[in-house]
């Protein structure tokens, strides 16, 4: 798991940056993220955030969270994060 946390100062910019995320993981908080996805995939998500921030302006942080470690988070008023699944039956 990926978590991605940012401040960015620009509505317009946050916005798209947010917008762009949500391709990728669940929204937790405004500007918290949750994304399962690899390590690969997380350098890939890291190179195409870091061409749209200006890094004197913006922060985007990106904290991989190994599967064992994801199931030790303890959560307050939501629930623990899940996996999306593997697949889905339609």
């Amino acid at each position: 798991m990926v978590v991605v946390v940012y401040d960015i100062p620009d509505d317009k910019k946050r916005v798209k940056l947010s917008n762009f995320l949500e391709g990728y993981g669940q929204r937790i908080q405004l500007s918290v993220f949750e994304c399962f996805i690899s390590l690969d995939e997380m350098r890939v998500l890291y190179a195409k955030v870091k061409k749209q921030v200006n890094p004197k302006e913006d922060n985007v942080r990106f904290y991989w969270i190994p599967e064992e470690a994801a199931s030790l988070v303890l959560t307050i008023g939501s629930e623990k994060p899940d996996a999306p699944p593997n697949y889905y039956v339609i």
